[in-house]
């Protein structure tokens, strides 16, 4: 499903991001991405779907090497990627419902598909009665439920969530994690990158952690492992 071999990231200033990466996730897999601030956890979320690139080492998506990737076909196999940021990036001048459906305007989907598909993510993130408001109608929780609507609309086989209940109160957070388990549970293959140490010690999945760009723990039904 996604594997990095040997992998560094280095920037133009001379920071090592990754050092040496190693790691195979499954598909179906449900992964937490933990370690301080600073270790690396961003540029490992961007590099699976390719908002970065490798300066060493190869990646795979389900079997597409994602460092020899053409550009033309990135907007392909992101087709396949959903990604749900800590601040949301919705279009601000779209509705609730525009929104989602834009992300299958870009890959042409059907209208009549659009209009069906697009409802039956918003009704599973239970945003159906918002359909007309406008993200500055919303709440933070609301809004990042679009955005996660929006990451799963075209079906994608994997998910990237970074930091998903980063600008969120405890009861939502747990709302958006049961929204996610059940994408899970769907068949979608989930690696999120977290600071939360409560969602990840109760909701025990497989923890990945990075210190100083390299992997220095991997546990299956891991624990969070920091006091931040």
């Amino acid at each position: 499903m996604i594997e990095m071999h040997d992998v560094w990231k280095t920037y133009p200033d001379g920071t090592h991001a990754l050092r040496g990466v190693n790691i195979k996730v499954h598909k179906n897999e449900f992964v937490y991405v933990v370690g301080p601030s600073g270790a690396g956890k961003s540029t490992f979320m961007k590099l699976m779907y390719r908002e970065e690139m490798p300066t060493k080492g190869q990646i795979f998506l389900d079997n597409f090497n994602l460092g020899r990737l053409k550009q033309r076909k990135i907007p392909y196999v992101r087709r396949n990627i959903g990604v749900i940021f800590q601040d949301y990036r919705l279009l601000q001048k779209l509705t609730v419902f525009e929104n989602v459906a834009f992300a299958m305007e870009v890959i042409e989907a059907p209208k009549k598909l659009i209009k069906k598909r697009a409802m039956e993510v918003l009704e599973l993130v239970n945003l159906q009665d918002k359909l007309s408001n406008y993200p500055t109608q919303l709440s933070g929780g609301e809004q990042q439920r679009v955005s996660i609507a929006r990451a799963i609309v075209n079906n994608p086989s994997v998910i990237i969530a970074d930091e998903p209940t980063g600008n969120l109160d405890p009861e939502t957070s747990w709302g958006i994690m049961r929204i996610l388990e059940e994408i899970n549970f769907r068949g979608a293959t989930i690696v999120m990158a977290t600071h939360n140490k409560e969602i990840v010690n109760t909701l025990r999945k497989r923890v990945i952690a990075i210190e100083k760009g390299i992997i220095v723990r991997d546990e299956l039904r891991g624990e969070y492992g920091y006091e931040d």
